[in-house]
Parts: structure tokens; sequence; C-alpha cells
């Protein structure tokens, strides 16, 4: 701002017994005048904060972990199972021992899976980024164990039937796809 030399004139310097310097003025008195400028509204829709636990750490790495032993024990039910369905009794012994085991290892996989995956679902509840992805990816997982649960329950009855055995096959092939997908969406989803 520019002081005229009216201005600078008119000033007075005083100096008072408290040794504080006072400038007085005379004339008229120029006070700022505040400028009205206005403010877009903020459109940038901003990330939220979510704090996650340690916690969360350690059960996503066991998850992780856990999904990667997913496929070689679906290749082994896999394997196993298409030779029992083929040729019955007459399977070999090693389809007759690997089937149980890789079934029951995806029963143990998807029950831990479940544990750490819903634990931290409910953790991150809060956390938009990613929700629908980790949405879908639950709800997929889910009826994929439905489906296992499911082929399980008819295992003892697929021994005996062939109408049986074949729908014991199907359920679990589609729940391994289910759960595939699933798997996928999350590896190439960030």
């Amino acid at each position: 701002m520019f002081i005229s030399a009216l201005m600078l004139a008119s000033l007075a310097v005083t100096a008072p017994s408290d040794s504080l310097l006072r400038v007085a003025v005379s004339g008229p008195v120029v006070r700022p005048v505040a400028l009205s400028v206005a403010v877009p509204a903020d459109t940038v829709k901003r990330r939220k904060a979510v704090d996650y636990s340690d916690g969360y750490g350690k059960r996503v790495a066991i998850h992780r972990a856990l999904s990667w032993a997913m496929l070689p024990l679906f290749a082994l039910s896999y394997a196993s199972g298409d030779q029992l369905l083929e040729k019955g009794d007459d399977a070999p012994d090693w389809a007759e021992s690997v089937h149980p085991f890789a079934a029951g290892g995806t029963a143990a996989l998807f029950g831990a899976n479940a544990i750490t995956g819903s634990w931290n679902l409910w953790e991150g509840r809060k956390d938009p980024n990613g929700r629908t992805r980790r949405l879908v990816h639950s709800v997929l997982f889910l009826a994929a164990s439905g489906g296992f649960a499911y082929a399980g329950s008819i295992a003892v009855e697929a021994e005996e039937n062939g109408e049986k055995r074949r729908l014991h096959r199907n359920v679990a092939l589609g729940s391994m796809s289910l759960s595939t997908a699933s798997w996928v969406l999350m590896l190439v989803g960030k």
C-alpha cells in the first residue's frame, strides 16, 4: 500500500515516558479492505484414513500364504478324483489315499482362510478403498465353501452311486472355479 506524501508529512512521532514510540496520524484513517473471493467447493474425493491393527497384517500374511496352497490341493483333488470316477474300484491306490487327504486339506485351508478373511473383512469395514472387490471376493469364497461342504456331505454316497459321484465331482469343480476366480480377483485387483 502506498502512503501519500501528505500522510507522511502528517505523521508525528513522539517519545512517551515509557520509551515506546507512538505514531500519530492526522487526516483520514486508511483501513485495509477485505477482498471477497469465491472459493470453489472441494470437489476432490479424499481417501479416509483407516487404522488397522498389527494383527490385521499378520492375518493377511497367513491368508495369502494359505491361498497359494489352494491350487495344488485342487490339482491333487481333481487328478485323484478323476481316477476314482473313471476307474471306480480299479482306481490306483495313490488316488484312493490322496483324494481324502487333498479334500481334507482343502477343508482345513478354507476354514483357516474363512477365519482370517472374515476377521480382516470386519476390521476393514470402514475402509472404502477396494470395498466392492473385498465383498465380491468374500461372497464368492463363501459360496465355494458351501459347495465344498455339500460335496463332502455326499462323498460317502458318491463311493457307491455313480450319479452321486458325478454330482460330487460337478459341485467340487464348480466350487474350485468360484474360489479360483475369487482368488484371481484379489491378485489382479490391486
